[in-house]
């Protein structure tokens, strides 16, 4: 069998593409955080960009590996394009990062498995489980970038400045660290943990 007439090459091809796209639009949400000094922030979506990028090289490797390099590689799919602010950033990620783990891998994996190759079902089904972790990353990042409780807590948390580790436990992290100077935007953030997504 030819692996590059198969839906399984397209559809790893659709996600190099989407992965290199999701990983660039999470760039330019970075770039937008840093210019206005969210540098935690930035961070956090830094790490999720390089997962992405590395989501697109594990799909790029199994191309290579079943069906060889290729000079042109026809890809014919939809891919989201948003703009905005980074609150519109945050959302439009959340909502992307969800369809990638609910719909668009599942059905990947499911096609894979119909056609006979399932490592890169499993391939697929890993991904979209990191996907779901992204979303809902994503969902807390724009809930509490949008009401303002990026920093606050209803109960006292510990705040740790990204630049000088200094720490302090209290409802809401300083302005401006008491050691170092820093602005409210290198405290570390506090993620959600869910334990069925690990």
């Amino acid at each position: 069998m030819d692996f590059s007439k198969t839906q399984t090459f397209h559809n790893l091809a659709r996600g190099f593409a989407g992965e290199c796209m999701a990983g660039m639009r999470y760039q330019l949400i970075v770039k937008a955080a840093m210019k206005q000094g969210y540098e935690a922030l930035a961070d956090t979506i830094k790490v999720i960009a390089k997962n992405e990028t590395n989501h697109a090289k594990v799909f790029f490797e199994a191309m290579l590996e079943n069906a060889g390099s290729r000079e042109d590689v026809h890809i014919d799919a939809n891919y989201p394009f948003h703009g905005g602010s980074i609150e519109d950033g945050l959302r439009f990620a959340a909502i992307d990062e969800r369809d990638e783990a609910e719909r668009l891998y599942p059905e990947f994996a499911k096609i894979a498995r119909e056609e006979g190759f399932a490592q890169l079902a499993v391939k697929f089904e890993q991904v979209a489980k990191v996907e779901a972790n992204h979303r809902i990353i994503f969902e807390y990042l724009y809930e509490a970038f949008k009401d303002g409780s990026l920093y606050k807590a209803e109960r006292p948390m510990l705040w740790i400045c990204g630049e000088c580790g200094y720490m302090h436990t209290s409802k809401e992290a300083w302005n401006i660290c008491p050691l170092c100077g820093a602005s409210q935007g290198e405290v570390e953030l506090h993620l959600p943990f869910k334990k069925e997504n690990i």
